[in-house]
């Protein structure tokens, strides 16, 4: 798949040493959770990122030519127990997941347009806690997945109403169901 870059991210990526990064933002109900590759914290485009340095582990990406979705998996290791509770007592399956390559510049400034690698849904978290360490084990599932789920819509009324209250088009729908039209026929 083509990406957009910048040109100040093309200029970075001919350059003898390159600087990247990774940013992570997961979804929860009580507020989004934003990490970075790096070690202290670092403000981008006005949200703060929280340095997990050698914690955070992101596997690599995959894209294919043809429409087949493939996921990722993010590694956090030595963890805070607030962040573990969040993990195990809050709904996350179907919450949205971003990763996002960027660099820094020379002078060690972030490199506008970060590009976005994966973009999909948090699926599965394994929490493993032990005496010395605590890590989660994040996949992400694809937006592409979505194509293969069903869609339970219906042509009815009380269907109809979900998206638009006001629209009377399917009413009688219902009483057409057993009702004989004479088509063709002279009366």
């Amino acid at each position: 798949m083509s990406r957009d870059l910048t040109s100040a991210m093309q200029t970075v990526t001919t350059d003898s040493v390159v600087r990247p990064f990774f940013l992570v933002t997961l979804n929860f109900d009580s507020g989004n959770i934003y990490l970075w590759s790096g070690s202290s914290d670092l403000v981008y485009s006005g949200t703060t990122y929280i340095g997990a340095g050698d914690l955070l582990q992101v596997s690599t990406f995959e894209e294919k030519s043809d429409l087949s979705a493939v996921g990722a998996t993010i590694t956090l290791n030595g963890l805070k127990t607030s962040l573990v509770q969040k993990a195990r007592d809050e709904d996350y399956q179907g919450r949205s997941a971003n990763i996002k390559l960027g660099a820094f510049d020379a002078t060690g400034d972030v490199i506008s347009s970060p590009v976005t690698m994966f973009s999909g849904f948090m699926d599965v978290m394994t929490i493993n806690e032990g005496a010395d360490y605590s890590e989660i084990i994040l996949t992400l599932e694809n937006k592409l997945l979505q194509l293969e789920r069903s869609r339970e819509r219906r042509y009815t009324d009380a269907d109809q109403k979900i998206d638009y209250p006001n629209d009377d088009g399917f009413e009688f729908v219902t009483t057409l169901q057993d009702k004989e039209i004479v088509w063709g026929r002279a009366g």
